[in-house]
């Protein structure tokens, strides 16, 4: 789901650290160190890094901008390979009657049939294309904010990851609790007393 999609799903961010001239270098920088790289012919089974927002299948920061006005405007792309447990098990059973048959044996052993399975996976991991998901990055360098357009727990968590190795700063999720201790017109007490609010039980 993209910026540009009729229906948005969002998590918001303040970006923690300080903000100076050197900024743009650093993000320019860690762009290009952390941009995606394939992973068709390796044996792995997921890559992330970053693209830019116009061409997410070319990741070339040279060719394409990611700063509008007062934005940083990037996507996140996460490929992942997977092979369906059907198809390992197809394979690996008629490897293993392959086995048989040119050994003349009546069966293989526990060990014989895992390495069947590992070499099997292996081999098709290789072979199976990887499947990109994209997840565009809206970033307000002006007052530190940043949209992320997705709400998906393991994205989130790429996200924060990867970001702080790219431009040495901190992601925080913006949910009322954090909102409340980033805002400087709560005193302690307000805080604390935020902080130990419960469920409230309306229904007997």
């Amino acid at each position: 789901m993209g910026l540009l999609s009729a229906s948005l799903s969002v998590a918001r961010y303040r970006v923690e650290g300080d903000t100076d001239e050197s900024l743009f270098e650093t993000v320019k920088e860690g762009l290009t160190k952390h941009a995606i790289s394939e992973i068709e012919d390796e044996y792995a089974e997921i890559a992330v890094g970053w693209t830019p927002f116009e061409s997410p299948y070319d990741p070339d920061f040279e060719k394409f901008s990611y700063t509008f006005g007062t934005y940083f405007l990037f996507s996140l792309r996460i490929d992942k390979k997977s092979v369906p447990a059907k198809i390992i098990q197809k394979h690996t059973a008629m490897e293993i009657t392959k086995r048989l048959k040119e050994s003349g044996r009546d069966f293989l052993s526990r060990n014989e049939k895992t390495d069947i399975k590992d070499t099997i996976t292996e081999k098709l991991m290789r072979q199976m294309p990887s499947t990109p998901n994209i997840y565009d990055v809206l970033w307000s360098h002006e007052d530190d904010t940043l949209l992320f357009l997705s709400t998906q727990k393991a994205a989130n968590e790429e996200l924060e990851t990867l970001f702080k190795t790219s431009f040495k700063r901190k992601l925080i999720r913006l949910f009322p609790y954090t909102m409340v201790e980033g805002n400087p017109n709560f005193s302690d007490k307000e805080r604390d007393l935020i902080a130990n609010l419960g469920p409230v039980k309306f229904s007997r």
